[in-house]
């Protein structure tokens, strides 16, 4: 009796295997039958899935980009700017209030700056203007975490002499001697004459600390060039990580005791809180672009229901005679079922591969940042089936609840 019972369920599960496999056969061979009209319904999958991969990963890579760049400037700097606000005639921060600064805990060292626009500078019969002149110390080199690519930084014998001598991007170097070979290069700032000890890296916009159009020049020079003794920006670098919410404490307190807790006579701010915003801007963003693709996954869904519906219009008699011979409605409702999830799945392949190789044609030929993360094509393609599913189950259940009679009348 029991062996019976193994043997019938053993039997049903045999039946339902090959009942299922039929089901997808028909409708596979009902898709092909019609290649044109099945690849236009998926064309809306297509370009859906694609460009929701390609604007996450053009989203994901400008972030992975921009914390690059921020965390290469140092996780554990400090950037400090005096505006002055209501304390006018109270502006300057001198060298020894920072040097008390400096001894607060959690503070490993500080770098006052003096930045200046409009400086002219020539060499020969070249002029240029830059408007990134910047006066530091020696220790703006390992607090900004910037570097030379030939000769030196200036160091702490520039600054006690009050030595004549500048560190210049590559931008400036091909601006006043069509060349980068410029190191022992003399040239003239405000009619002075400045003598080219280093040249930067070449990194590109002077927010990295050394750009490519920046001059910096010992801070005490350029004091007694410009005329101006005032220190209205310095950077600290905080003795790690772990320590940047002291070091901005003991700041904001000197700050506020300098200023009468005047907030805007200052504007104090870390790398850490920087990468927080850009990375929030960059995910709303992203996710702007990724809902505006998105939407036309869903008209790719409505194309398929449109299609399915036409299709279950001219399959009414075919449908018909199933039903007469024994098709149940949950065979009808299936195989319907069925056709609208593999071509929104073969859309939803298509789109990821396409999704692929766009980022690398972007990556490659534009130069952009792309990041394509597995996970968000696996989802992407989840979505896809999912879309067949909905948007085809209410021509599978109109098709499913066909009278037979009626059916077979149907021209």
């Amino acid at each position: 009796m029991v062996e019976d019972q193994e043997h019938q369920l053993v039997g049903q599960e045999e039946a339902i295997k090959v009942k299922f496999f039929q089901i997808i056969r028909m409708a596979i061979s009902s898709i092909s039958s019609n290649k044109v009209r099945s690849f236009l319904t998926m064309l809306g999958i297509i370009i859906g899935i694609s460009s929701v991969i390609i604007l996450i990963a053009m989203g994901e890579g400008t972030k992975e980009q921009v914390a690059s760049q921020i965390q290469g400037l140092g996780t554990n700097l400090i950037t400090v700017n005096i505006t002055g606000g209501r304390n006018s005639a109270v502006q300057a921060v001198t060298q020894s209030e920072l040097d008390l600064l400096k001894t607060k805990p959690g503070i490993k060292d500080i770098a006052p700056a003096l930045s200046q626009g409009n400086v002219n500078m020539n060499a020969g019969t070249n002029t240029t203007t830059s408007s990134t002149f910047l006066a530091t110390t020696a220790n703006y080199e390992s607090i900004r975490n910037i570097s030379t690519s030939t000769g030196r930084f200036i160091n702490q014998t520039d600054l006690d002499d009050r030595f004549h001598v500048a560190v210049i991007g590559v931008t400036v170097a091909q601006d006043l001697f069509k060349s980068t070979n410029v190191i022992g290069k003399t040239f003239t700032i405000n009619g002075v004459d400045f003598t080219v000890v280093g040249l930067f890296a070449q990194k590109g916009t002077a927010s990295s600390g050394g750009g490519d159009d920046l001059v910096l020049v010992p801070l005490t020079t350029a004091q007694r060039l410009l005329k101006v003794t005032t220190l209205k920006s310095f950077y600290i670098e905080a003795t790690s990580t772990d320590f940047v919410n002291s070091a901005m404490a003991y700041t904001q307190l000197f700050l506020n005791k300098k200023y009468n807790s005047d907030t805007k006579a200052f504007r104090i701010f870390n790398q850490t809180s920087l990468l927080d915003t850009a990375n929030t801007t960059n995910q709303s963003s992203t996710l702007m672009l990724s809902g505006i693709a998105a939407i036309s996954l869903l008209v790719g869904g409505i194309g398929i229901m449109n299609i399915m519906l036409v299709s279950v219009l001219e399959r009414t008699r075919e449908i018909g005679i199933r039903m007469a011979i024994g098709a149940r409605r949950s065979s009808i409702l299936s195989q319907f079922l069925v056709e609208s999830v593999i071509v929104s799945g073969l859309g939803g392949i298509i789109g990821v591969l396409l999704g692929y190789v766009g980022s690398w044609i972007l990556q490659s030929a534009a130069g952009m940042p792309m990041v394509v993360s597995p996970s968000v094509a696996a989802l992407a393609f989840v979505f896809s089936a999912t879309v067949g599913i909905v948007f085809g189950l209410y021509p599978a259940n109109k098709a499913s609840k066909l009278r037979p009679i009626e059916a077979l009348r149907y021209e």
